[in-house]
């Protein structure tokens, strides 16, 4: 009965850890009995591979929060034209009625630079939003790992990344609120400023403090989900690539290979972060570029098709986005030699519980 069950049910990233110990159970009985293999502790690994720091100390979330800074700066900041055209077909889809459409009716207006409008804040607030968002993840995801202890960490470590991506995805955006509300300015309404020199002072006159964080809130409705999705897709394409997929351990593949994987799981994880935002994404746009509007009255204005404008826009962005992050993410680890725990295995204790080692 479960060996028919099973294999739907791993489908889904919210399964119970129960039909994976039957499975996984089936699985080690049927294969040769091996000697066990104790799982190497991170401590021994450090001193193996000669990492420049241990896992889970200051330096390490220092140098994770750099990596952060770099994945998400650089790479948002290369695709603003392409943003900036998908947030004027969000907030004037009369006039931007396509990706194409919008490209070509930017350059005759302003020029090839008009495309380049808004790339201040794009690369500052993705900067800090990409120093909380990697940094506190690797921070929460120890911080809960260790609360729950290594037993259930490991069977409950779909529902461990998404709560340790959400928790740093909050204080993310905190951070990035007030210059994505900037660039949405200095990109959907013409003439209101052209850098954000001009765009801050003329916010802040006009609206206060108030108009830097009045997005904040559809932002969380935007990113977290985002987030959520982006590092639990991610851990979990890694583990299945390297089970399935690549023809050997994780162990015995060089840097390079190793980052080719992280490429694919990245991308393959961007699509689904693009389609689960883009409606608060469509949201976010147009309440920045309006004053007095909430964003109950903006989604019911907009409606269910509405909402989904620029989504193509937004996952050809979205993949590549997250793919290069990641790619970059672990490039960067890789440079400071910091330690890249392998894909999670079953502890030896609940190995033993279930009987699958003698």
């Amino acid at each position: 009965m479960f060996s028919s069950i099973a294999p739907l049910a791993r489908l889904n990233p919210f399964y119970a850890p129960h039909f994976q110990l039957v499975q996984d159970g089936v699985r080690k009985r049927a294969e040769t009995a091996e000697a066990p293999t104790t799982r190497r502790s991170l401590a021994a690994a450090s001193a193996a591979e000669e990492y420049s720091c241990e896992y889970g100390s200051l330096k390490f979330y220092a140098l994770c929060g750099v990596g952060g800074v770099l994945s998400c700066g650089l790479t948002h900041t290369a695709v603003v034209p392409l943003d900036l055209v998908k947030c004027r077909m969000q907030v004037d889809p009369q006039k931007y009625k396509s990706i194409f459409n919008g490209f070509s009716v930017t350059v005759k207006e302003d020029g090839v630079r008009g495309l380049a409008k808004g790339w201040a804040p794009t690369f500052i607030g993705y900067s800090l939003q990409g120093l909380c968002k990697f940094g506190f993840y690797e921070v929460f995801k120890i911080l809960y790992g260790n609360m729950l202890g290594e037993e259930n960490a490991y069977l409950w470590r779909t529902s461990l990344y998404l709560a340790a991506s959400a928790s740093a995805e909050f204080f993310a955006d905190i951070a990035l609120a007030p210059m994505e509300a900037a660039k949405v300015r200095i990109q959907t309404q013409p003439g209101y400023a052209n850098t954000l020199r001009q765009a801050v002072p003329k916010m802040f006159g006009e609206e206060g403090i108030w108009a830097f964080y009045k997005g904040v809130a559809p932002l969380w409705m935007r990113q977290i989900p985002y987030t959520m999705m982006k590092f639990a897709c991610f851990e979990r394409t890694v583990e299945a690539l390297y089970k399935y997929v690549v023809p050997k351990p994780r162990s015995e593949c060089t840097k390079g290979e190793q980052l080719v994987v992280t490429f694919v799981a990245g991308y393959i994880a961007g699509v689904f972060c693009a389609i689960v935002s883009h409606p608060a994404d469509s949201v976010v746009s147009v309440l920045n570029k309006e004053k007095g509007s909430s964003a109950s009255q903006v989604l019911m204005r907009l409606g269910f098709k509405g909402v989904w404008k620029g989504l193509f826009a937004r996952i050809i962005m979205i993949g590549t986005l997250t793919a290069l992050q990641w790619f970059i993410y672990d490039s960067v680890k890789v440079y400071f030699r910091l330690p890249r725990p392998p894909p999670p295995e079953m502890p030896e204790s609940l190995k033993k519980k279930l009987g699958l080692t003698e």
